[in-house]
């Protein structure tokens, strides 16, 4: 328990909640859909809840990795908190989350982000993301553009934030 909140792998039950914080969150552009949910479990990606003291999800956060050892990379799918929970450390334990399993794998970290969004960029920054590239109408139907950030490979032991 953090501040409230805990953090469980993802389950498919959860994939009705998630798509209807999608739309919450993510109106102007093309929110996924249960079926995206259900697919990125399916396919084995490593997938978590945050849930509030009730049970309830608040938030979830999904991590791909692709390739073999010692070539693996990874990808940050997605990372929402409902909007009653921003601001309270919910996205941060997520996404540490992600990092750990990312850094058990030793790979690279990859994501895109609106360029619009300071919070989220200053948290991927505080966690050793850099600007590597900028898309340019990323984001459909919006048209809004993206950075692409990458974090480098992690030892274990430095990986401390």
């Amino acid at each position: 328990m953090t501040a409230g909140f805990t953090l469980e792998p993802l389950r498919h039950r959860d994939a009705r909640r998630c798509a209807e914080l999608e739309r919450e969150l993510f109106p102007e552009d093309d929110p996924w859909r249960e079926r995206a949910f259900l697919s990125e479990l399916d396919q084995g990606h490593h997938y978590l809840a945050a849930r509030d003291e009730q049970g309830e999800l608040i938030g979830y956060a999904g991590l791909a990795v692709a390739g073999r050892a010692p070539d693996f990379e990874a990808s940050v799918q997605t990372i929402a908190v409902s909007a009653h929970w921003q601001g309270r450390g919910v996205g941060k334990a997520l996404l540490r989350a992600l990092l750990e399993r990312a850094d058990q794998f030793r790979a690279p970290v990859f994501l895109e982000v609106r360029t619009d969004n300071a919070t989220a960029i200053a948290l991927y920054r505080a966690h050793g993301f850099e600007q590597l590239g900028l898309r340019r109408r990323y984001y459909q139907p919006s048209g809004a553009d993206a950075y692409t950030m990458g974090r480098p490979i992690q030892d274990r032991q430095e990986s401390t934030l």
